[in-house]
C-alpha cells in the first residue's frame, strides 16, 4: 500500500513544484511592472522603486536601521582638508534677474564642489526662478568631471502668502513684520536641508555681485562660531558704501537705551526714525587686515558663516522679538545667549547689488 501510495501521488509533488515556480515567475513580473509604472509616470508621492530586490524589501515592509556617529562631525580651521561639508542655504522669491550671477560666484568659489550642498527655499514667487534652479541644478550635479559635480542640491517651495511691494521692502514701519516672515523662511529652509554630513552652515544672499574665490576657506580659517565679511554696495565710481547694517556692536549707550524700551519693541539699524547708537562694522577700520575680527552682537545673512553644531543646539531665526531683535539679529542675539561665540571682519570686503 505504502508504495502504490508514493506512485499515486509523485505527480501531485510535481505540480506543487510548478505551482511555486509559476507564483515565482508572476510576482517577478508584477513587481517588474510596479517599478516600471512608477518610473515611467512619475508618480512623485510614491517612492521609486529602482531594483527587484528593492521591490522586495518594500512590499515586505523591512526595517532599516541608520547609525550615523555625529561625534565625528567636526567644524575646523581646516576644512578643506579635513574634507568637511559645507551646506549653502538661500531663500528667494523672484529671484530669477539675480540666479545667473550668484551660481557663478558659487561655481568660482576654490573649495571642492562635492563637499558643497546648496538648498533653496522658494516663497510667494510668480516668476520663472523654479524652472532656473532645476535647470541648474541639473548642470550642477551631472558634470563628467566627478570632482565638479555638487554634492547635493535640493529646491523647496513654501508660500506664506506674504506679498509687499518692492518699493515698500525697507520701510521702517514694515521691517518688524517683513523680518518676521523672513525669519519663518530661514527656519523652515534650515530644518528641511540641514543633513548629518554637514559641518558647516553658509546664509548666502542671492544678490551679492562680488566676494573672494577664497571666501569659505578664508572664514573657516578664522575658526569661530559664526563669522561674517563687512558687505558693501557695488557703486559705479568704487566709492565706499555700507550695505549690510546688521552687523553690529552694542554700546554703553544702546545697552542704556535699552533699560527703558518696551520689551516687544524691535530696533532696527539704519533708519532716522530712531537710532539705536550701535557700533555698525561698516563705519569700523577696514585696513587693519582681511582676517582681524572683531566680536559682534548682530549679524546679517549676506554672507554668514555658522558651525552647524549652532543650529543643532538649536539657534535658529526668530520670528518673535528675542532681546529687541528678530530674524538675523535675533539669531546672533540667541546664539551669543546660548555661549557660543560671534564675529565678523571688517576688512574682508564682499559687494552687494545696488538695489533700492
Amino acid at each position: 500500500m505504502l508504495g502504490l501510495s508514493t506512485e499515486k501521488y509523485a505527480p501531485v509533488r510535481g505540480n506543487k513544484r510548478m505551482v511555486v515556480i509559476l507564483l515565482g515567475v508572476v510576482s517577478f513580473i508584477v513587481l517588474s511592472l510596479l517599478t516600471f509604472s512608477r518610473a515611467t509616470f512619475g508618480l512623485s508621492s510614491c517612492r521609486t522603486i529602482r531594483t527587484f530586490n528593492e521591490a522586495v524589501a518594500f512590499s515586505t515592509s523591512s526595517p532599516r536601521n541608520t547609525f550615523v556617529n555625529l561625534n565625528t562631525v567636526e567644524a575646523t580651521a581646516n576644512a578643506k582638508d579635513n574634507q568637511e561639508h559645507v551646506l549653502v542655504l538661500t531663500p528667494l522669491k523672484n529671484a530669477s534677474p539675480y540666479l545667473p550671477r550668484y551660481f557663478e560666484l558659487i561655481d568660482r568659489m576654490t573649495y571642492p564642489k562635492h563637499l558643497i550642498s546648496i538648498a533653496f527655499l522658494v516663497s510667494d514667487t510668480d516668476d520663472n526662478t523654479v524652472e532656473l534652479l532645476r535647470e541648474q541644478a541639473n548642470v550642477f550635479l551631472n558634470r563628467r568631471d566627478p570632482e565638479q559635480r555638487y554634492h547635493h542640491i535640493a529646491i523647496y517651495e513654501k508660500d506664506f502668502n506674504f506679498e509687499l511691494p518692492e518699493d515698500k521692502r525697507h520701510t521702517f514701519e514694515l521691517q518688524p513684520l517683513r523680518r518676521s516672515y523672513m525669519a519663518r523662511s530661514r527656519n523652515y529652509l534650515l530644518t528641511a536641508a540641514l543633513r548629518e554630513e554637514h559641518a558647516w552652515v553658509l546664509w548666502l544672499d542671492v544678490d551679492l555681485v562680488d566676494y573672494p574665490t577664497t571666501i569659505l576657506e578664508d572664514l573657516q580659517s578664522v575658526d569661530v562660531d559664526v563669522v561674517v565679511p563687512n558687505c558693501l554696495r557695488e557703486t559705479e565710481d568704487n566709492s565706499f558704501w555700507g550695505y549690510d547694517k546688521n552687523n553690529w556692536q552694542e554700546t554703553e549707550q544702546s545697552l542704556m537705551m535699552q533699560k527703558d524700551l518696551d520689551p516687544e519693541y524691535v530696533l532696527l539699524e539704519g533708519y532716522y526714525e530712531f537710532l539705536t547708537n550701535r557700533a555698525l562694522m561698516v563705519d569700523m577700520p577696514t585696513h587693519l587686515g582681511r582676517l582681524k575680527k572683531v566680536p559682534l552682537d548682530g549679524v546679517g545673512a549676506t554672507f554668514t558663516l555658522v558651525k552647524a553644531v549652532v543650529h543643532r543646539e538649536g539657534a535658529n531665526f526668530p520670528p518673535y522679538v528675542f532681546q529687541h531683535q528678530v530674524e538675523t539679529e535675533g539669531f546672533a542675539k540667541m546664539a551669543k545667549a546660548m555661549g557660543f561665540g560671534v564675529y565678523g571682519l571688517p576688512g574682508y570686503l564682499i559687494y552687494h547689488v545696488m538695489n533700492q
